[in-house]
């Protein structure tokens, strides 16, 4: 009997350790996971406004956002963007409401296109600024960071004449803003 004893509680013992590593494995690999869409935050990327050329009286520049080193998020195919200043001086965007999202990280980047007139000098205003709207406030590891953006305009005037006064925006499109 001593021996059925001893087996038992080794079994036991056995079954209680095995189950105990089996928790704190199971336990470990959900905390550490982490998701792997998550949309952007102000505070993972950096953003800036690329000039993209003139020519015939158009200009063409991006709004160009760059994952920092370490984070990795998604932007929707379409964000919220506003203009500081140029009352007259519309936003519209040409992106499709269902444009695919782009995921960027460690570096690598994405840009809205942006197309606006520059003819028409009795009529133009100069945007102080451009606004975007960032999709997440709390990145993966809980920090919160402000969703809007502002990016000083430095591109000059725009025309805002009511024929011809609007800036025209795209979708979200993976890569390096096209430059001159």
């Amino acid at each position: 009997m001593t021996t059925h004893t001893n087996i038992r509680r080794s079994a036991a013992v056995l079954l209680v350790a095995g189950v105990a590593a089996g928790a704190t494995v199971l336990a470990t690999g959900t905390a550490g996971a982490m998701p792997t869409d998550f949309h952007c935050t102000s505070g993972q990327v950096t953003t800036r406004l690329v000039y993209g050329g003139a020519g015939a009286g158009g200009r063409d520049a991006a709004i160009q956002f760059t994952a920092k080193q370490g984070e990795t998020c998604t932007l929707p195919g379409r964000l919220p963007i506003d203009l500081v200043g140029a009352r007259d001086v519309l936003l519209s965007s040409d992106a499709a409401p269902d444009a695919p999202s782009v995921e960027i990280g460690d570096g690598s980047s994405a840009y809205i296109p942006l197309h606006w007139s520059a003819i028409g000098a009795p009529r133009q205003e100069t945007p102080l600024a451009i606004t975007i709207t960032a999709p997440q406030e709390t990145s993966p590891r809980g920090d919160t960071s402000d969703p809007r953006i502002t990016l000083p305009w430095d591109f000059g005037a725009v025309n805002a004449a009511p024929e011809s006064h609007t800036i025209r925006t795209g979708a979200i499109t993976a890569g390096a803003a096209p430059t001159v």
